[in-house]
């Protein structure tokens, strides 16, 4: 099972979908949010996000997908709340449907972003900050 998921740094909450379809409807989610704002969406390499449909929505809509080396999914921040939502929604589970573990999944969504915080600072202390001018803070 796949899930596609955003995180907004500014707030830190989750955003969530599945399959090409739920993709686009999770990128037009986002476009209503921010309506008039260029949008940078980072990505790793997986089919739905290469979709026609989706293609040309986003060229009608403002919308930059990043995409992200193969084999670099770990360079986007969200995949550290992914690890998190495995261990608390599904590690050690044995669900009886896509219903119900789609269920573990929103309820953990809910619990986090009722708790999130902006992510601010990536590695504040971060010795490559002295090798490059990369900003101490996220915008």
């Amino acid at each position: 099972m796949h899930m596609l998921a955003a995180l907004d740094l500014a707030t830190g909450q989750m955003y969530y979908r599945k399959r090409w379809r739920e993709f686009l409807a999770l990128l037009k989610s986002l476009r209503v949010r921010w309506p008039g704002e260029k949008l940078y969406v980072v990505l790793d390499n997986f089919s739905p996000h290469k979709h026609p449909n989706v293609r040309a929505w986003v060229a009608a809509n403002d919308v930059e997908l990043v995409f992200l080396p193969t084999y670099g999914s770990w360079l986007n921040w969200i995949e550290s709340e992914f690890a998190a939502l495995r261990y608390f929604a599904l590690n050690g589970t044995d669900h009886r449907s896509h219903g119900e573990q789609n269920a573990a999944i929103a309820a953990y969504v809910r619990w986090r972003n009722a708790r999130a915080e902006p992510k601010t600072s990536f590695a504040p202390d971060s010795p490559i900050r002295s090798w490059s001018d990369y900003p101490a803070k996220v915008a």
